[in-house]
């Protein structure tokens, strides 16, 4: 693959690959973590490793797909500590690139569930059938319904209009001066995110509590 791209040249590199599930911490067995850890971070790292020798020859752009939910979590904790990850591996990257004239830019979607699919609805008997009975001991269906139907209520909400998403996709790889990040989320979406970096953590933690008993 490297040598027929070295013939030809390689200036870009999208990393989109992502899973994305719902689901309280202890909810989730280990083989799932390791699963979203292997696809969602080690996945990016594997492909921009094997492309990175090309990727510096041809001064080329690494472009990774990250989240708005980098920066909180509403009940995909697991997803959100993924992309949490690749931002940190993404700004070292763009650092060590720089004297390359390799540069690495990052997108950040918003809720864009409808035009992705990434994430099917869950049903409450789904989640509880998964449930150790260590968990079924502390949690009932009840909760669980509440919590599902909170999550499944944020998918429906998600945008169709996923050509914003590819759009910056473009302008990170094609344009004279990318951007290191590009968020594509709504205005309540910026404003999470603006509350989060700028506020005391506490602030932010009664946001999303508010949030989340509602």
């Amino acid at each position: 693959l490297l040598s027929h791209f070295s013939s030809i040249g390689f200036w870009g590199l999208v990393n989109n690959a992502g899973i994305s599930t719902f689901g309280e911490t202890g909810w989730l067995p280990m083989e799932t973590y390791e699963k979203f850890a292997n696809v969602n971070i080690l996945g990016s790292i594997r492909t921009t490793l094997a492309f990175l020798p090309l990727l510096r020859k041809y001064k080329g752009r690494i472009v990774f797909m990250s989240s708005i939910i980098a920066y909180f979590t509403l009940g995909n904790g697991i997803y959100s500590m993924t992309k949490a990850a690749i931002e940190k591996f993404c700004d070292a990257l763009r650092l060590e690139m720089k004297k390359f004239g390799v540069q690495v830019c990052i997108i950040q979607p918003g809720n864009y569930a409808r035009s992705t699919k990434i994430q099917p609805p869950l049903s409450a008997e789904e989640i509880w059938s998964e449930l150790s009975e260590e968990e079924k001991a502390v949690y009932n269906m009840e909760y669980v319904q509440e919590r599902a139907n909170f999550f499944n209520s944020i998918l429906s909400e998600g945008s169709t209009n996923g050509s914003e998403v590819v759009d910056a996709m473009v302008d990170a790889l094609t344009s004279p001066a990318p951007k290191a990040r590009y968020m594509v989320a709504k205005l309540k979406e910026k404003a999470l995110v603006f509350v989060c970096a700028l506020f005391p953590t506490v602030v932010m933690d009664s946001v999303l509590s508010y949030a989340l008993s509602k």
